[in-house]
């Protein structure tokens, strides 16, 4: 585990014992609150017994199994045979239930004729209670370490900053015809896809570079001034929400960016990205479009003060040249910490997205 990682929950065993490992192959997989880990053999050999259990709390140095060396360690199946037959013995008690219940029905026998005496049947819920689904029709599953991090960071996040959002709306005809005109080109030299993401970042470099306050954050009675854009993408994972982050993205130019979301996005799915990848940031772009969401408002990602939603590009029809014609249209969304960031400075960075993404000319203009 990391230095910043205290402990995790063991969440499942790759291994069984009697299972030949090598070195540094992976036994098992402990899940913390970002990212799932996963155990390492120290040396080659037979998995002995495990001394850990599934849904253990672990920590740095915790013991999980007992690995032999020698081929010898496959006679230790042997006890798990036996405990399967421990476990297989409770079976005569159960017999036992059986030749019981019988007996129950033959005690209740006469009982059933009770109703024909009183003729009276069994009372009903009246239409004031509240009809519940039955239990057995619910299933209670204990929530993952990553999810409850993200539940706990989202309300502390409610709880903390003077949450407000502003909105805009944006012609995405230009940023898509760039990308229509030079995609082919663009994956001749670099390698990548040109996609629509690394144009919001650029954009956001801008607007953060016009409006610093933006990439500023409150701390205590103090002001801390960024002097670097670190850009968080926000990532949605089967596991949970996560948010790798582009480091020194005002560095960075088209292909740079695109090749850094891919690899990023890529660890974020298959679970191996690491935490030094998501810690930090200064702002956040999270993108609800790619799953159909046409407007919402984005929760900031302490302990930064700002957070743009992108959402799905819809064809409209808009006003253009005094003519009414279709367009593709994007809603986007600024949430903000209004203790800290005036609706002056916010309007004038949401204006300055909708700017460059409009006309991505201005980038190259400076203007």
């Amino acid at each position: 585990m990391g230095e910043s990682i205290s402990d995790g929950t063991l969440a499942k065993f790759l291994k069984q014992p009697g299972e030949r490992v090598e070195v540094d192959e992976a036994i098992a997989q402990i899940e913390t609150d970002k990212v799932t880990i996963d155990v390492a053999s120290p040396e080659a050999g037979v998995i002995q017994k495990f001394v850990a259990s599934e849904g253990d709390t672990v920590e740095p140095g915790t013991k999980v199994a007992i690995i032999s060396k020698s081929g010898e360690g496959v006679t230790h199946v042997a006890p798990s045979e036996k405990e399967s037959d421990k476990v297989a013995s409770p079976p005569p008690p159960a017999e036992k239930k059986v030749e019981e219940i019988p007996k129950t029905k033959a005690e209740t026998a006469p009982i059933s004729e009770k109703p024909k005496v009183t003729g009276t049947p069994p009372p009903k819920s009246s239409a004031s209670e509240p009809q519940l689904p039955p239990k057995e029709r619910e299933r209670r599953v204990p929530m993952t370490r990553l999810r409850k991090r993200v539940a706990t960071r989202l309300k502390d996040s409610q709880n903390t900053f003077a949450l407000l959002t502003t909105f805009n709306e944006v012609d995405m005809t230009n940023l898509m015809k760039l990308r229509s005109d030079y995609k082919d080109a663009f994956v001749e030299k670099h390698g990548v896809k040109l996609g629509l993401m690394s144009g919001f970042v650029k954009a956001a470099v801008s607007g953060l570079q016009n409006q610093p306050i933006i990439n500023a954050v409150i701390d205590g009675d103090d002001i801390i001034y960024r002097d670097y854009i670190d850009i968080s993408i926000a990532v949605g994972t089967k596991k949970g929400l996560v948010v790798p982050v582009i480091r020194n993205a005002e560095k960075m130019n088209f292909a740079d960016i695109e090749k850094e979301i891919n690899t990023l996005a890529k660890k974020a799915n298959d679970g191996s990205i690491s935490i030094d990848e998501m810690a930090g940031g200064s702002f956040t772009i999270s993108n609800g479009g790619v799953y159909g969401s046409l407007l919402s408002t984005p929760i900031i990602n302490p302990p930064q003060s700002a957070i743009l939603g992108m959402h799905s590009i819809v064809s409209r029809p808009m006003v253009v040249g005094g003519n009414i014609v279709p367009r593709p249209m994007m809603y986007i969304a600024l949430t903000y910490d209004h203790r800290l960031i005036d609706g002056r400075e916010a309007v004038f960075f949401l204006r300055r997205i909708k700017d460059v993404v409009e006309d991505p000319r201005r980038l190259l203009l400076d203007i």
